[in-house]
Order: structure tokens, then C-alpha cells, then sequence
């Protein structure tokens, strides 16, 4: 008996193969499992190209869209805007009031009001913001251009004028003038009517009036007869005001600094300068606090050294009231140091800070004020 052997065809092996898995269970479920996911994963293939497109596809209508709604959004101006607030105040200056009204092109410094810097002689090239000045050499740059006087009255105190009685007048009569006679008089010589005869003739020092006799007196009298003067009596507890030649300004006396480099501009003495509230309220301060002081001098009747210094430092709050009296350095007397607080804080509340002022300064400020006795 004899075998032969077939080799099977390699579609006969794979059918037997998978014949022989599908008969066991596990390998059943494995092969059902790879099948579905060959199958989901060629249907993916061939769909998602169709259903994940962004183009339009013709001959479908398109999607009406709901029409958009205006509205309005309204923002605050500080909430993304930062408020600008100007630069604070550098250097205050004291104007002359005498000098026009003029805004100058750019400076640091404040005053009450606007003023171009100018001098009567001007300097050749020169480009300061201060004019020219003679006065004492300082290391601080000066503050004041004009000195003068001022006359404001106090509204809340009311001064009562000194009763000026004058000396009686008194009547001089003039000096009695030098008379002396002619040179010489004619007489006659016996009783002949023909003959005639002289004195000798003596020249008087002064001139000769046709008189019979010398009269003593003084010479180069005014020749008016009868003439009286009247001289007034002089009392000297109570001098006379001395005339005033020159004008004063009405601006607070001054010591003034030397500036020896000025401007080129001509024309009535000014400074470089731009209106402020705040340099508006702080000169009508410092005018107020210089004639106080000044009262208050006039009426205890004593004087301070001459040459002395009283610096006093004070805060000053926005509701023009002095809060503090910091310090006071004084070079003088004790009387002089209260004169200087005093004519600080007599006159307070200057009144109120406007709203720039406080955006500015805050709440408060220290000052110092130095009082110079002469």
C-alpha cells in the first residue's frame, strides 16, 4: 500500500486556519473584535473627508443667521486715562506790579501775576530770567525786583490817625539894614551967595543911601520896607514828613540781591514769571503778614537790633489756618521773635486753597519766612 502526498494551496491552508479558530470560542471573539475594527475604521475613511469640509457645497441652501444686535459700551475717562495734573510750582517770585501783563514763553517761576523779564539798561546777549539788580552779594538767587512801601489798610483793625498838632507859627521880622550916606554934602563958604564949598568925601564899604546919619545893620537886606516873614516853629519830638521826592511803589520793602547777568529785553523792570492761584494767595499772604508785622512794631514802640534775623517755619493747611509753628531760629531779641509770630499768626485764616492749589500742594505745606530788621 502506498501514500502519496499533496501539498494543500495556500487558499486551502487559510480557509482551514480560520475553520479551525472559528471553531474555538476564544479565538472567535478575537477575530470578531478585529474584524469591526477594520470595518469602523474603513468607513471612517471614506466619510469623514465629506463630513469634516469648511467649503461651501453647491446647491445647498445656507444656514440663515439671526441679524446682529447694535449695542453701546460707555467707559469712564479715568478708568483707562491716567489724570494729568501740571507740574508742581519751582520757585516763587515777587512781580512788580508797575510791569505789564505779559506771558512769557517758557520759565520755572510763579508769581501773581504774568510778567517777561526787562530792564531799563539792558544787558548786551544776556538771557537771564531776572533782570539786572544792585544790591547785596547772596548765594540764593533773588526773589524781589522792587522795593517800595506798602499802604493797604487792615480791614479788621481800625486805626485811629495821631493827632498832629502843629506848632504855633511865629512872626520874624526882617534884619535891619546898613544904611550909610552919600559920599559928601555941599555947604556954603561965608555969606557970599557965589561961593561954595564940599566936605571931604569917605566911600562907605556898603552902598550909600541919601541919609542924614550911619544906620548899623547888616547887609544885602531885601529892599522891601516893612516886610515880615513867617518862620514856622520846629518841635523836634514831633518832625515833619520829609517830602518824597520819588514815587514809592506800593510793593514790600525789599533786599535786594546783586544780579549781574540780566536780559537784553528793554523796558520797565520785570522778571520772568506765570500766574498761579497759588502765587495769587501767597502774595497776598506775604503782603498781609508784612504789614502786620510792621504794626506790630510801630505800636510796642521799641526797635530790634539793626542787622538781626528772625527765621520762622510753619505749616500752613488748606484751609488757610496755621497749624503749626515748627521752629523759629532767631539772631535777635526775644521781643523780636514774638513780633515775627505774631504778625504770622494774627491775621490767620487766610483763607481757604482753591481746588488747583490743593492737587498740587495737598494738604498742607511748611513755609518759612525770614524777617530781616534794619
Amino acid at each position: 500500500m502506498s501514500y502519496s502526498l499533496v501539498t494543500p494551496s495556500p487558499a486551502t491552508s487559510v480557509r482551514a486556519y480560520l475553520a479551525r479558530l472559528w471553531d474555538e470560542p476564544e479565538s472567535r471573539s478575537t477575530l470578531m473584535g478585529l474584524l469591526g475594527v477594520l470595518l469602523i475604521h474603513l468607513f471612517l475613511w471614506l466619510v469623514a473627508p465629506h463630513i469634516f469640509r469648511f467649503d461651501s457645497i453647491e446647491g445647498v441652501a445656507a444656514r440663515p443667521h439671526a441679524a446682529p444686535q447694535p449695542f453701546s459700551i460707555e467707559l469712564a475717562p479715568e478708568t483707562f486715562t491716567k489724570p494729568v495734573t501740571p507740574p508742581p510750582p519751582n520757585r516763587f517770585v515777587e512781580a512788580n506790579p508797575d510791569a505789564p501783563d505779559n506771558v512769557p514763553d517758557r520759565t520755572n517761576n510763579f508769581a501773581a501775576q504774568n510778567q517777561q523779564v526787562a530792564q531799563e539798561k539792558p544787558t548786551p546777549d544776556g538771557k537771564s530770567d531776572m533782570p539786572a539788580l544792585e544790591g547785596k552779594p547772596s548765594e540764593s538767587p533773588p526773589t524781589q525786583i522792587v522795593s517800595g512801601q506798602l499802604t493797604k489798610p487792615i480791614e479788621h483793625i481800625e486805626a485811629q490817625p495821631p493827632v498832629d498838632i502843629q506848632p504855633a507859627e511865629t512872626t520874624v521880622a526882617p534884619p535891619k539894614a546898613e544904611q550909610n550916606p552919600l559920599p559928601g554934602f555941599e555947604k556954603r563958604e561965608g555969606e557970599s551967595k557965589d561961593s561954595y564949598g564940599s566936605n571931604i568925601a569917605k566911600i562907605p564899604e556898603g552902598p550909600a543911601r541919601p541919609v542924614a546919619e550911619r544906620v548899623e545893620g547888616a547887609r544885602d537886606v531885601p529892599l522891601i520896607e516893612g516886610a515880615t516873614s513867617i518862620q514856622p516853629a520846629i518841635d523836634p519830638k514831633r518832625p515833619r514828613t520829609r517830602p518824597q521826592v520819588v514815587k514809592q511803589q506800593q510793593v514790600r520793602p525789599a533786599i535786594l540781591t546783586e544780579n549781574k547777568f540780566g536780559t537784553s529785553n528793554i523796558g520797565n523792570i520785570a522778571v520772568d514769571a506765570k500766574w498761579s492761584n497759588y502765587g495769587a494767595y501767597l502774595q497776598r499772604m506775604i503782603d498781609t503778614v508784612q504789614v502786620q508785622w510792621e504794626r506790630i512794631l510801630i505800636e510796642s514802640k521799641t526797635y530790634p537790633p539793626s542787622g538781626s534775623t528772625v527765621t520762622v517755619r510753619f505749616i500752613l493747611n488748606d484751609e488757610g489756618r496755621i497749624a503749626q509753628i515748627v521752629d523759629v531760629v532767631s539772631h535777635s531779641t526775644d521781643q523780636a521773635s514774638r513780633a515775627c509770630v505774631s504778625g504770622i499768626t494774627d491775621r490767620a485764616p487766610y483763607g481757604p486753597w482753591t481746588d488747583d492749589m490743593k492737587a498740587i500742594l495737598g494738604t498742607q505745606q511748611v513755609m518759612t519766612f525770614t524777617f530781616y530788621y534794619q
